[in-house]
């Protein structure tokens, strides 16, 4: 946010309503955003989010209230608004160039502008050597750069970003913020919609919004701190078990308000954290499980998002999933294996060498930066392309992995949505029963339970194409398993989906592993990458690291400084300039730097560049990392080794 007397008000919402017919979209909100703030507006599918968004983008009328852009009505700043909506509104026949030439053109820019601008935004966004491809070939990383950069080319005062990063990778989603940060500081009112809760740690004030009105409102840490509660981190042999016993003690009224599991620990969110340790230990010793280790965190803003929603009744309930078949026999056999798997196109290597076994009841995550390679890997795995070299396992198999036995014994979500959006809900579900031949008197229970794990109990017979990205996500998993598949893929699962309907998914997830299913994942959102047993991280067709979690974090050389000053993007921008780019990142006012050099050595050094530079330092300390940062350190040191992802 620009400081001192210069800010102003850029966005004024007041008591804004909008109604469909009986429908209530948006039920009388207000907020402010000042000039040069990255405001986020964050909530469940249906909250009423892009209805706001098309209010303030002079889309749509609102039914009453006002919204107002540096005092004159939306609808009247239209030229001074950009808007990226949820879909890419790019032309993929047209190249690089010639969708921003379009959107300048439509804009009525100057011609000699419009090339000035639109290559300054390309190098800004290190694009500036596609300028020729067509934008249907670039990845969606990529795209969404080229969109910005055409919602930039008229160089307007307001940016309404709706999702912007759903389905881009950790690497481009984290450049894509570094370019928002800087023009937030260049004076730019930013205002964003999106389901991942590491991103709205990055904006200076964030608006949780449910059922059309504003619950909550304030900066990242006035939020976490409105829950006042803290988290435990624990470490168990036994997390199902552990899970189970915890959650029958755990209520907003007991010591453990909520039990969350992840591949490698349980997050308990207590508001006596000494407390919580006593009932963990009684609850511990009552069934015979040990904890190996317990630590002390704040609460994420996921936990803040979760526990407001479930405090105004709202939660992801589902009927039991109605499982006729136990894999549980199956327990600790190779489910999934790779021995030198590699595929070749033409010159080019999209896989290298692939070796990895995933055991029948383990959750495997696939992670990797677009072009790295997992599509391809999956698809190979699953007997869906045929590899160039080396070996595949699945189901029980070896090499025979496309025929129709096999296939009856796996089940496969892909990254692009695998329904037909001509086809109602039932009829989806009903061909996709068919297919993987889900006998007749188990179809209806089966229908039935999809139906009330995606919250459209009553609406089968509505169009899947009409369904928001969530829903259909939802609806999209429910098909990939009705069957009970005992080996699944997961291609980017919860792409889109809001917080508590992908604590949804992961609980049905670990189901399934508990019950002996294989699972082999991949997630573009870090955080939930942590849900997994084991991670395979992949840079330019090569697994680079695996392991569980904690020994993937556990193994990062360095160490992780978090600093809060009161000139954050000026800080982030000095520290750059002696030190690898990637190294330094910003969220919201604090910084996060990595060193080489031990702790105390780092933040000395760190402090002492900023504080010579007339920089104030609030606060300063060693944090852990976080799977993000993991991530990009393990993708930008591989790169510096040759390793290269395959835009080019």
């Amino acid at each position: 946010m620009t400081n001192g007397a210069e800010t102003r008000v850029a966005i004024k919402v007041s008591d804004l309503k909008k109604s469909y017919a009986e429908i209530q979209a948006v039920r009388g909100i207000s907020f402010d955003v000042s000039k040069g703030e990255i405001f986020g507006l964050i909530g469940p599918d249906g909250a009423g989010k892009t209805t706001t968004f098309q209010i303030m983008a002079g889309i749509m009328e609102p039914t009453s209230g006002s919204a107002t852009v540096f005092d004159r009505p939306a609808r009247e700043t239209r030229s001074q608004t950009g808007y990226l909506t949820q879909t890419f509104s790019l032309y993929p026949d047209l190249t690089v160039s010639e969708n921003i030439g379009y959107v300048g053109d439509l804009r009525l820019v100057p011609r000699a502008e419009i090339i000035e601008r639109g290559r300054r935004y390309l190098r800004m966004f290190s694009m500036d050597r596609f300028e020729d491809r067509l934008a249907g070939q670039l990845s969606g990383g990529m795209k969404q750069k080229l969109a910005l950069a055409c919602a930039l080319v008229p160089e307007p005062q307001v940016l309404l970003l709706d999702e912007p990063t759903t389905g881009v990778d950790p690497v481009s989603r984290r450049e894509f913020w570094d370019t928002l940060a800087h023009l937030s500081s260049d004076g730019l009112t930013i205002l964003v919609a999106t389901p991942y809760l590491d991103e709205a740690e990055r904006c200076h004030r964030v608006a949780l919004m449910h059922e059309g009105e504003i619950q909550q409102l304030g900066t990242p840490d006035e939020l976490r701190g409105s829950l006042r509660a803290r988290r435990l981190e624990i470490r168990t042999s036994d997390l199902s078990a552990a899970e189970s016993a915890l959650s029958e003690i755990s209520g907003p009224d007991s010591a453990i308000i909520d039990v969350q599991r992840f591949g490698d620990r349980l997050d308990l969110l207590t508001k006596d954290p000494e407390e919580a340790r006593r009932v963990l230990d009684d609850t511990m010793k009552a069934t015979g499980l040990s904890v190996s280790d317990v630590r002390t965190d704040d609460p994420t803003l996921e936990s803040v998002f979760v526990a407001r929603l479930r405090s105004l009744g709202q939660e992801a309930h589902s009927i039991r999933f109605p499982a006729r078949h136990n894999h549980g026999r199956l327990r600790g056999d190779v489910a999934i294996g790779a021995d030198k798997l590699t595929k070749r196109f033409g010159a080019f290597t999209a896989a290298r060498d692939i070796s990895l076994q995933i055991k029948y009841g383990e959750i495997y995550g696939l992670l990797g930066a677009n072009g790295a390679g997992k599509t391809t890997t999956i698809k190979m795995l699953c007997g869906l392309l045929e590899p160039s070299g080396g070996e595949v396992q699945l189901a029980g198999e070896r090499g025979r992995v496309r025929s129709g036995s096999v296939r009856q014994r796996i089940g496969y979500m892909s990254q692009k949505f695998s329904l037909y959006d001509d086809l109602s809900i039932k009829e989806n579900l009903d061909f996709f029963a068919g297919v993987y031949g889900v006998p007749d008197r188990e179809r209806q229970e089966k229908l039935r339970w999809v139906l009330s794990f995606s919250g459209l109990e009553g609406k089968e017979r509505q169009m899947t194409g009409a369904l928001p990205g969530g829903w259909k996500q939802r609806v999209a998993f429910g098909a990939a398993i009705m069957h009970e598949p005992s080996v699944i893929f997961l291609d980017e699962p919860t792409s889109g989906v809001d917080p508590l309907a992908r604590r949804a998914f992961w609980t049905m997830i670990n189901r399934l592993a508990d019950g002996g299913a294989a699972i082999l994942v991949t997630t573009h959102y870090l955080e939930e990458s942590e849900q997994c047993n084991r991670l395979g991280l992949m840079v330019a067709g090569e697994i680079v690291a695996e392991g569980s979690p904690t020994e993937i974090k556990g193994r990062q050389t360095g160490r992780l400084l978090e600093v809060r000053v009161d000139r954050p993007q000026q800080a982030a921008d000095l520290l750059k300039k002696d030190r690898e780019h990637w190294r330094v990142s910003l969220f919201g006012d604090r910084l996060h730097v990595i060193t080489d050099e031990d702790a105390e050595a780092g933040l000395k050094k760190t402090t002492t560049v900023l504080q010579e530079n007339g920089i104030r330092i609030i606060s300063a300390r060693e944090e852990r990392f976080s799977m993000e940062d993991v991530f990009i350190s393990i993708v930008e040191k591989a790169r510096k080794e040759g390793k290269t992802v395959s835009e080019d």
